[in-house]
């Protein structure tokens, strides 16, 4: 069976911390969510991932970016890279990197455990296709351009949870982050060429070698539920599972 190897201590040191656990939903207004999906090298699969956690295979990433005309802190746009894998046997996605370029990278970090630093994220939507930029303090870590816009139906892209590494008042968990969302506009997108700095994202073996798909989601609203279940990161959910209400 085929675990994360990654190195706990090495991960805990820039894991954020969740001094509670907050019981009120995070919505999200006027939102628009571009998902990226990318193959990794073999050698990029389960050093990336704790050892709760199961590598998909081939080893993939996603790269979301959403942007929402409204929040608890305003206006927001976010990026985030996720690693493909499974907890227990659940389809998840496990957070290396989050860019946020406003106020809302601490309440996301506090509420939700996205180890989130203030950048510049753009994303642009027209009938002609996407692009999105994503810049730190570092440079320009990941751009994309996306083309030829085909509709789908409302249920034809799901998004697996996220899971968040971060130190809570159970110690250091893996946060269940779920989120819901019903779509007014689906659209399937041909992806360009990548820009991507996995340093810049805090795992420089992430280096996408194959795009898979890419896809682009409107919706009057995009709701967080409050966490509900962590993970012990050593352990695997099938017996590291607990709720915290």
């Amino acid at each position: 069976m085929l675990v994360g190897t990654a190195d706990l201590e090495l991960l805990g040191r820039h894991a954020p911390r969740l001094p509670e656990f907050n019981a009120e939903p995070l919505v999200l207004d006027e939102v628009v969510c571009l998902q990226l999906t990318a193959e990794l090298p073999n050698s990029a699969r389960e050093a990336v991932l704790p050892p709760a956690l199961h590598p998909t295979v081939p080893a993939a990433l996603s790269i979301q970016v959403l942007k929402a005309a409204r929040s608890p802190w305003g206006e927001l746009a976010m990026a985030t890279v996720r690693i493909a894998c499974r907890s227990g046997a659940r389809a998840r996605g496990y957070t290396v990197g989050a860019v946020v370029n406003s106020q809302a990278a601490e309440g996301l970090t506090m509420n939700l455990g996205y180890p989130a630093q203030v950048g510049e994220v753009r994303l642009r939507h027209g009938y002609d296709g996407a692009e999105f930029s994503v810049h730190t303090k570092q440079g320009m870590i990941a751009a994309l351009a996306a083309v030829d816009p085909e509709p789908m139906g409302q249920n034809d892209v799901q998004f697996t949870g996220t899971l968040n590494l971060a130190h809570t008042p159970l110690g250091l968990r893996l946060l269940q982050v779920e989120s819901d969302c019903a779509p007014s506009q689906v659209e399937r997108l041909t992806p360009g060429m990548l820009t991507f700095d996995g340093a810049g994202w805090g795992q420089s073996l992430l280096v996408p070698k194959l795009l898979v798909s890419c896809s682009i989601v409107v919706a009057p609203q995009w709701a967080f539920a409050p966490i509900r279940f962590v993970c012990k990161p050593d352990e695997l959910a099938f017996t590291g599972t607990e709720s915290v209400s």
